[in-house]
């Protein structure tokens, strides 16, 4: 790395302290007590409360792993390197194994905010990534922490360098929150054109239940399959994203599994496929003629020739299909809908199959736009973290 003249290179071990968390017991978590910081909380510059776990101050070395406002703490496993300060609304914390805390041993030497622009900078993570171990899941430990090296100015100039991180930054925050703005509002401006196509039916429209427009819905195999590296292409929900089915992060079963399964239901061009479980309500069509299978976790619905499969398809991904799935999901775990309440949901629909087409061709083109919109926003945000990354990158080579 490039730095002035004037710059120190430190190995991180000289300027800071380095901490592991402690092996909390999980089967100890509590409802209530102290949060417990674990490698999924440690998210990309923020900590995350999402997924909560407690624990309740009994451990004998408890006092050594509570956490302060301001901690910096860093993942050690996964994707490592990840950073994160702790604030008050995360508190009372502790640290959990494979998570450590940083401490500066001299804050008159290094300003803080200084240091925690570095550990987020792409040279710091690639030089952690470059000492991580495991082929699978990435390691790394504190110790290897410690060797890795900091170019350091004079503290003014570390000073300097914040004030003009903080400004672009603060710039760069305010750009990408309008740019995830228009980008939600893009998505909810398509919602609202299908919600309004099925709350605003004319006089020539009608309602039936699914079961009523549809010649099949059953689900796949209730059995769990076992995988090959190849054979018939076996598809779950996680395959199933709104209008599009993933056909490229698939499995395969072999032909004994796939005969017995393709006796339960054999799956079909302009079929729909809807997620049953974990992100239900999301269908897509089948848009290619292929073989395959499908897990309990789909649900296939068939069109008999009173609708059109792709207007069937806007229906179920509207929101006004989703406030019906809504009302059915059952379980108290992951919820999920039964095959008997996917048949009772009312579908409104023109009697007319002309009008279905030039509805589904007008919310084609619409999707279209939307689409269009949403691929400009969500490069607009790309280019926007990669902005933040290069300005790391100069701060760090003294080019600010």
């Amino acid at each position: 790395m490039l730095t002035k003249t004037d710059w120190q290179i430190k190995k991180l071990g000289e300027i800071c302290d380095f901490q592991n968390g402690f092996a909390f017991k999980s089967f100890e978590y509590t409802d209530s007590g102290f949060f417990v910081m674990r490698i999924g909380n440690v998210q990309d510059g923020y900590i995350s409360l999402s997924d909560p776990k407690y624990i309740k101050k009994s451990y004998k070395p408890f006092e050594k792993f509570i956490l302060k406002s301001g901690d910096i703490l860093v993942s050690l496993t996964g994707n490592v390197g990840r950073i994160g300060v702790i604030n008050e609304e995360h508190l009372p914390a502790v640290i959990n194994q494979r998570v450590a805390r940083i401490v500066l041993k001299n804050n008159e030497s290094v300003n803080k905010q200084f240091f925690i622009f570095f550990l987020k900078s792409p040279y710091f993570i690639k030089e952690l990534i470059g000492v991580g171990h495991g082929a699978a899941q990435q390691n790394i430990s504190t110790k290897d922490i410690e060797d890795l090296e900091i170019p350091l100015p004079p503290l003014p100039e570390q000073q300097h360098i914040v004030k003009i991180l903080d400004k672009i930054f603060e710039k760069v925050t305010r750009a990408k929150e309008i740019a995830e703005k228009n980008l939600q509002n893009s998505r909810e401006l398509f919602k609202s054109y299908l919600q309004e196509i099925f709350t605003s039916s004319g006089k020539n429209w009608e309602e039936k239940k699914l079961s009523e427009v549809c010649e099949k819905i059953t689900d796949g195999t209730h059995q769990t399959p076992t995988y090959y590296d190849d054979g018939t292409i076996f598809l779950s929900s996680r395959n199933v994203t709104s209008g599009k089915i993933d056909w490229e992060n698939i499995k395969y079963i072999d032909d004994r599994q796939h005969l017995e399964m393709h006796k339960r239901v054999a799956p079909r061009r302009n079929d729909i496929l809807l997620a049953k479980n974990g992100t239900t309500g999301v269908a897509a069509i089948v848009d290619k003629d292929v073989t395959f299978d499908i897990y309990v976790s789909l649900a296939l619905l068939r069109a008999l020739d009173v609708i059109i499969p792709s207007f069937l398809l806007y229906f179920v991904n509207s929101p006004v299909a989703k406030k019906q799935f809504n009302k059915r999901l059952k379980g108290s775990g992951v919820p999920n809908l039964h095959l008997e309440e996917i048949r009772e949901v009312v579908i409104p629909f023109p009697k007319s199959l002309m009008e279905q087409k030039n509805i589904v061709k007008k919310l084609d083109g619409l999707s279209a736009q939307t689409k269009k919109l949403e691929e400009i926003y969500s490069r607009k945000l790309e280019l926007l973290e990669e902005l933040k990354k290069s300005f790391l990158a100069k701060a760090f080579k003294g080019e600010l």
